[in-house]
């Protein structure tokens, strides 16, 4: 397995890094091919975020926690990817064809909710009227929803603004 490192505000030890392979690589027996994975560890205030996305075959499998070290992290985030890819493993093989996810579970999940069928409940429609993001801004604060989707003045592209759970704005801008 590869394993791309993201550290912010965060150092992480040569040990860490050794059971963070170690832990991660026993998930490879669930994978036919070559699986890369990208581990994100950052502080802010007194916690440290671990995040783990699992890249395979052009799909994602991703999972966060926060705890008081990394260390603990790494043990409750393992079961969270493994639940992740139970979860996933018809819609992968359906369409990827492969033999992955196909072992005995790793790790013990003790509270996995009962999944009900999802329906598409409420439907809106809304003009779009160009603006810019400070305007857009303006807007998800007046409204107090978490995101707003808005026509950008200067380009005519679609653009999502979102509120993200550090109190800041996040912006997504479709590519061509």
């Amino acid at each position: 397995m590869k394993i791309e490192l993201v550290e912010r505000n965060y150092v992480a030890s040569e040990h860490l890094k050794g059971i963070l392979s170690v832990k991660l690589s026993k998930l490879d027996k669930y994978f036919a091919d070559e699986v890369s994975a990208k581990v994100a560890l950052k502080k802010e205030g007194g916690l440290v975020t671990t995040e783990v996305m699992l890249s395979y075959a052009g799909k994602l499998v991703r999972a966060s926690v926060s705890g008081d070290t990394a260390y603990e992290n790494i043990d409750k985030v393992l079961p969270k990817l493994e639940g992740q890819i139970r979860k996933y493993r018809t819609k992968f093989d359906k369409h990827s064809k492969n033999s992955a996810y196909k072992e005995q579970a790793l790790y013990a999940i003790n509270d996995v909710p009962d999944e009900k069928q999802k329906a598409i409940v409420k439907e809106k429609h809304f003009k779009l009227t160009p603006m810019t993001v400070e305007d857009a801004m303006a807007e998800i604060e007046m409204l107090g929803h978490s995101f707003y989707v808005f026509k950008d003045a200067k380009t005519s592209a679609i653009k999502v603004l979102y509120l993200r759970n550090d109190g800041d704005y996040g912006l997504i801008e479709p590519e061509d």
